[in-house]
């Protein structure tokens, strides 16, 4: 995945979101046995782990701007575990079966994507594209109608991961992470079901 940073420390005006009953256990696309569950407090540090692990120390989240992102009101964090044994699953963090996270709130109309964080050895096997949709639907029940992220404009790999999943570049950002690298804003409008279905 590539660094997914907000944008503004700004408050703003938001809505809790809630995750319905999720499945216990689900194959994306057939691959690799995950489920998608909400974070649980226990989880915090392997989370931060992953983040270290996941992004360059500029990029990286400390324990407490981690914290600050993922107790935010209207913010909320899913987290991708590997099933029991984890079945020819990736490795994941030694003695825990976490894959990767998303941490997302909802602003007003727009969702926001603050960061998305998969384990390398999870990477390409449907965990990002998973925890991603399950964020915009949170996101899109919340009443968003667009959701927004960045990620440093050298970072090819997740520029190409999210057009694929339907953003577009919005703007450039200068100095964005750091003062020192430059994000891409990228947005993606949210399809809402036809009434009736």
């Amino acid at each position: 995945m590539g660094g997914l940073r907000p944008g503004s420390r700004a408050d703003y005006e938001t809505r809790r979101c809630f995750l319905p009953a999720l499945p216990p256990l689900t194959r994306y696309n057939g691959g690799v046995p995950f489920r998608i569950r909400q974070f649980q407090k226990a989880d915090f540090e392997t989370l931060w782990r992953i983040d270290q692990a996941c992004f360059e120390p500029q990029l990286a989240y400390s324990r407490p701007e981690m914290a600050f992102y993922i107790r935010r009101p209207g913010s909320f964090t899913l987290v991708a575990e590997g099933g029991e044994g984890n079945g020819g699953a990736p490795a994941a963090i030694p003695g825990c079966g976490i894959l990767g996270f998303i941490v997302a709130e909802a602003r007003r109309a727009r969702g926001h994507i603050i960061t998305i964080d998969v384990v390398a050895d999870a990477r390409r096997s449907g965990v990002g594209s998973a925890l991603l949709q399950t964020a915009e639907e949170q996101l899109l029940r919340a009443g968003a109608v667009a959701v927004a992220l960045e990620t440093p404009v050298n970072n090819e790999p997740a520029i190409r991961f999210y057009k694929q999943k339907g953003y577009f570049v919005e703007k450039t950002v200068a100095g964005y992470y750091s003062n020192q690298l430059d994000a891409l804003v990228m947005t993606k409008e949210l399809a809402r079901a036809p009434i009736g279905t």
